[in-house]
């Protein structure tokens, strides 16, 4: 005896598998469609007018080139994906959420409200671990592979450690850490974890790492930094040699709209000042880099600025002194 609502499960599976046909292609014959499902052409036509019945547009045309095909409309049902699909949609929604696309924030962060809503459950706890391991600062970035994303997403959300191979001078190292957020920043994709080889904080661009993988030890979080905090800050200051600190009679605003936030954290004061935290190779060109904002400043660290400062001001007032002042 068959079991109840056999037939209707195997039609409505059947017409899933058509609907995600058209959407592969721009224009199936209707023998075409009758292979790929392995049914007969009448068949087909039936389950058309399913589609047809649940708001799907789908068109038919006769003749050499003629077929099925769907149409756009305002009535057209969300589309459907396949599990590679979602997750790599997902991941483009979270690179505009953090800024990629400029205005594209708040459009992509619904977009991808909407997917984790009608996404099926074995893919839906994927997406939400994105969501939830990802911070950002600044918008536009280098590409990195999604299944290295997912696979750090993975780990931050299971709090599970994490292995990868990462260059260190000119050595190619492994590293084990106990993952925390990913933060994408206006040029590329960090890691903030803890190292355990080194036992501290650490950030990592995902795309220096190699043969990147899941352990199966599991950790309990310690107190962390804030991730876009602390990477900002190493981005635009830790990894130099030389950093400084000013005080900026401009609002952070902006200051911020000035400078990439790759190149600096800016902090607001109040409404007409902020500071300016900035690395650089030496203290002169950090110096000359917040000269050239046009705004009044202070240096606030390190005292060797301060004096960088009047030798600098000193090499500049020789420069001018050939020139006869105005009359």
């Amino acid at each position: 005896m068959p079991v109840a609502g056999g037939d209707e499960l195997g039609t409505t599976e059947r017409v899933l598998t058509l609907l995600g046909l058209l959407q592969q292609r721009r224009v199936w014959t209707g023998p075409e469609l009758a292979d790929k499902l392995g049914v007969t052409p009448r068949t087909v036509r039936r389950d058309v007018e399913r589609l047809r019945t649940l708001g799907y547009p789908v068109r038919a045309s006769q003749g050499v080139g003629g077929g099925y095909q769907l149409g756009a409309g305002q009535d057209l049902p969300p589309l459907l994906l396949d599990d590679e699909e979602a997750i790599a949609t997902a991941v483009s929604l979270l690179a505009g959420a953090g800024g990629a696309v400029a205005g594209s924030g708040d459009a992509a962060l619904r977009a991808l409200t909407k997917l984790d809503q009608v996404l099926p459950t074995r893919l839906r706890h994927e997406v939400r671990a994105l969501s939830g391991s990802v911070e950002s600062f600044g918008g536009g970035r280098t590409p990195v592979d999604p299944e290295v994303l997912m696979t750090l997403a993975r780990a931050c959300r299971d709090e599970v450690e994490a292995g990868f191979d990462y260059p260190s001078g000119r050595e190619v190292r492994a590293r084990q850490v106990e993952p925390y957020r990913l933060v994408a920043s206006d040029r590329r994709w960090y890691l903030l974890a803890y190292d355990l080889d080194r036992d501290d904080w650490r950030s990592f661009r995902v795309d220096r790492m190699t043969d990147v993988s899941p352990r199966s030890w599991s950790f309990r979080p310690r107190a962390a930094p804030d991730a876009a905090t602390y990477v900002q800050e190493g981005v635009a200051s830790r990894v130099y040699p030389h950093q400084a600190r000013f005080l900026v009679h401009a609002s952070a605003d902006t200051v911020r709209a000035q400078i990439p936030a790759s190149a600096a954290v800016v902090r607001p004061r109040d409404s007409e000042l902020c500071e300016v935290l900035s690395g650089a190779g030496s203290l002169d060109f950090v110096l000359m880099h917040v000269l050239l904002l046009g705004h009044d400043f202070e240096v606030l660290d390190p005292p060797e600025l301060g004096r960088r400062c009047r030798a600098l001001a000193e090499k500049l007032l020789a420069a001018g002194a050939t020139i006869p002042p105005e009359s």
